[in-house]
């Protein structure tokens, strides 16, 4: 089975992410895992990737199609694997076809995580973190007994810069705005598949599940 898995922000995708692999055995392949190892096979183009990474640059459309194309290649891919933060753009969901096409392969379905963004921004506000021993709690999913201090040693808890309301807000808004392109694309193409991210994390695999055994 060969996927692209989506979903904004807070949709718990990596959760889901982690259950697939489990159950089905395919790789799941990240931008950053690609660059990573790459970089560290020290391949042509993860060279010119670093160079990038390494300026502080956006590592440009070819490098990171060539990179795609070279994972996709490897022999794990065979029977499948999970596509996770990429295509991010039309532009190069129209590549990974190609890329798709030369390799004999075709998608299957891309799948979207929905989850309403009031809920996530519940979700993705609410984390809180100990100053003295690092613990994490979350307000509505995992709270400490008071609110402001730290279950384990008693330490202030504090609520990182990138997780308040406006940066949040910010970053989902951004989110919507360059994945709707393309989901009106896969949508287009037959692909699109949407799972209801706002159910029990069981009952979004088990319909996960079921949708994939059609590939069996």
């Amino acid at each position: 089975m060969n996927l692209v898995l989506m979903g904004l922000p807070g949709a718990g995708k990596g959760t889901q992410a982690e259950k697939i692999v489990e159950k089905y055995g395919i790789p799941h392949i990240s931008t950053g895992d690609m660059f990573r190892a790459a970089m560290k096979d020290e391949t042509e183009l993860g060279l010119k990737a670093k160079s990038f990474m390494d300026k502080g640059e956006l590592v440009p459309d070819e490098v990171t199609i060539g990179i795609v194309r070279e994972r996709l290649s490897k022999d794990d891919c065979e029977k499948g694997f999970l596509l996770d933060g990429f295509p991010r753009t039309v532009p190069q969901a129209e590549a990974l076809e190609s890329i798709l096409s030369d390799l004999v392969k075709k998608l299957d379905y891309v799948i979207n995580v929905q989850v309403d963004q009031e809920i996530l921004m519940e979700r993705l506000t609410g984390r809180r973190i100990c100053k003295s021993c690092g613990a994490t709690y979350h307000l509505v999913f995992n709270p400490p007994a008071n609110s402001e201090t730290c279950d384990r040693c008693g330490g202030e808890l504090y609520q990182r810069a990138d997780d308040n309301e406006a940066t949040v807000k910010n970053r989902l808004d951004v989110n919507i705005k360059q994945s709707q392109p393309l989901l009106d694309f896969y949508e287009s193409k037959g692909y699109l598949k949407n799972i209801n991210g706002q159910q029990d994390i069981s009952k979004v695999f088990s319909d996960l599940d079921e949708l994939l055994s059609t590939l069996k």
